[in-house]
This record gives structure tokens, C-alpha cells and sequence, in this order.
């Protein structure tokens, strides 16, 4: 069962789970999981009009697909990032689905055209801090949004000036990070890769991992290894 009745990250999750592993979902099935997604947007506690998780989720926060926990604002901004994600790429033709990942574009575009406002934000590849403009990676991914192109390249070569020198990225967390690079066609985005590529061996050569979030982090470094 896709759907959790009293989590829209844990069922997110699950969709993410079923797109990396490569499985697809019976269409009967896609068809009940959009329209139960599409009814959490706009919903109390939806960030920028997108899709509301749960109280539960807005009070402690969530868990990303890599592990890591998010909590607050970027938790329910990211939320309506993966969701949106994850919606588009059930591909449901149907009226309420159409119509509520329209209407939570219509809502991140909002926030994006506001922080393009501050004079401060001049990288339109970036969202008020590192975790969240990885979410807002992952729904341009996915086809959301506007200039896809620009946006990836620019936030992807932002990266560089954040280097912590131990493989990894300032404000950035290291595995939603490669997540979204291993995806990038660019060549800012591979470069990246490289840089990271000796933490990302080092969990490679780890014995199989049992714990889910653990299994998932070897199966990325190896991915992206071969990407390289």
C-alpha cells in the first residue's frame, strides 16, 4: 500500500522508493495515490498553496528519501517540492490531479518571484538555504516550474563556493545533494559529483547495509559513481 492515511511525506517516500527501484505502479493504483495527494493542496499548513502534510509532520517534521530529518518552514516547503515532484511523475490524467499541481506551481511560482525580489538572491538556482533549494532541484527535475535549464546549471555551480573540504557542502546535506546532482545533465552538476566522489567510494565499499536509509545511501554512491 502506497498511501499513508496519516503521512503525505511517508507516502511521498514510498513513490520516491518505487521510482528509484525502477517498479511501476499498476495504473489503478497511480490513479488512487494522485487524487488522495491532490487533496492535501492547499490545505492548512501547505507551504506557498501546495500540499500539507499532516500535524504531525508540521510539529516534528520530515524525513528525507536520503535520511536526513528536516523540521519547520523547510520541511513544509520541501514537502510541497517532493510532492509536487512525485505527483507530476505519476502521470494521472485527471481533472482534481491537473488542477492541483497547477495550482501549487502557480504557489512556488509566487515564492520564487519574491525572493527574485530581494536584492540579495542573485541566483535564481537557489531558494533561502541549501535544503531548500535542493527541493526546489528536485521539482525542476521532474518538469515543474520555470527556466529548468538556468536554474540547475546556476545552483549547481553555486555549489562550488560552498565546498567544506571534507567532500562535501555547507548548508547543503550531502545525500539529498547527490540525489539531485546524480539527475543533472550538466556539467557543473558532474563536477560536483567528482569532488564528492571519495565519501561517496568510501560508503560504496561498506558491507551491504540493512537499515533502509543506510541501503538507500549505498545504492545512490554507487549510482553516482557510475555516472562519473
Amino acid at each position: 500500500m502506497v498511501i499513508s492515511r496519516t503521512s503525505l511525506s511517508q507516502t511521498v517516500d514510498r513513490l520516491n522508493a518505487a521510482q528509484f527501484d525502477g517498479r511501476t505502479l499498476p495504473a489503478t493504483e497511480r490513479g488512487e495515490v494522485a487524487r488522495w495527494i491532490a487533496a492535501r493542496q492547499g490545505l492548512s499548513g501547505a507551504y506557498g498553496g501546495t500540499f500539507a502534510g499532516f500535524p504531525s509532520e508540521r510539529s516534528r517534521g520530515i524525513v528525507l528519501f536520503t535520511g536526513e530529518r528536516i523540521a519547520s518552514a523547510s520541511a513544509r516547503h520541501i514537502l510541497g517540492e517532493e510532492t509536487s515532484r512525485a505527483l507530476r511523475l505519476l502521470r494521472v490524467r485527471d481533472r482534481s490531479v491537473t488542477g492541483a499541481l497547477e495550482a501549487a506551481d502557480a504557489g512556488l511560482m509566487r515564492c520564487l518571484a519574491r525572493a527574485a525580489a530581494d536584492p540579495r538572491n542573485r541566483n535564481p538556482g537557489l531558494y533561502c538555504c541549501g535544503k531548500c533549494s535542493v527541493g526546489l532541484w528536485r521539482n525542476l527535475l521532474a518538469g515543474g516550474l520555470d527556466r529548468r535549464q538556468e536554474r540547475l546549471q546556476r545552483g549547481a555551480l553555486h555549489l562550488r563556493s560552498t565546498r567544506d573540504g571534507e567532500y562535501g557542502w555547507r548548508r547543503f546535506p550531502f545525500w539529498y545533494t547527490v540525489l539531485a546532482l546524480m539527475e543533472m545533465d550538466t556539467a557543473e552538476a558532474k563536477t560536483e559529483l567528482r569532488y564528492a566522489a571519495p565519501a561517496l567510494e568510501r560508503t560504496a565499499a561498506r558491507p551491504a547495509a540493512s537499515a533502509a536509509y543506510a541501503r538507500r545511501r549505498q545504492q545512490l554512491a554507487a549510482r553516482a559513481l557510475d555516472r562519473l
